[in-house]
């Protein structure tokens, strides 16, 4: 069986406002390498080997041919970080709605695993997510199965 190695994200975001969306995940306590930042892009880090490339409209159109997705009314995905317990994932979109995001879906609890979610000043969804590490499979089978009292 064959191991696949380790390796580095970089999920690339467009953003209107580069300043807006510094200040916004700041406030949220991301930091930013700053060998990766100019007047076009910054470099956000989330982690030893994940980062998210923040890039202004015109720039981030410079890699791509398709059309840009208006975050306002689509979604382009859903971008999920974890968090270190419930408490954590409510101070976090907490956080940033009053930094000037937007709430966006209810936060589920499904007993070991915990999430909420919110939109950046962009538009793009955010889940943050805390998960029990010592829960086993069956504590997850319930979510993909029927509930059985409604097959009864």
């Amino acid at each position: 069986m064959s191991t696949t190695p380790s390796r580095k994200m970089f999920v690339n975001l467009p953003v209107r406002d580069l300043k807006r969306s510094v200040d916004f995940f700041t406030k949220l306590g991301f930091t930013f390498e700053p060998r990766f930042t100019d007047e076009n892009a910054t470099c956000m880090i989330v982690g030893g080997d994940a980062f998210v490339m923040l890039l202004v409209e015109p720039f981030f159109k410079t890699f791509t041919r398709r059309q840009l997705c208006d975050t306002r009314t689509h979604t382009e995905g859903l971008f999920a970080i974890s968090a270190g317990s419930r408490a954590e994932v409510d101070h976090l979109v907490k956080t940033a709605v009053a930094a000037g995001g937007a709430y966006a879906v209810d936060p589920q609890d499904h007993g070991f695993m915990y999430g909420w979610s919110f939109y950046d000043p962009d538009g793009h969804h955010w889940e943050v997510f805390w998960m029990d590490a010592a829960a086993g499979a069956e504590s997850r089978d319930h979510l993909s199965e029927p509930d059985k009292e409604e097959k009864q």
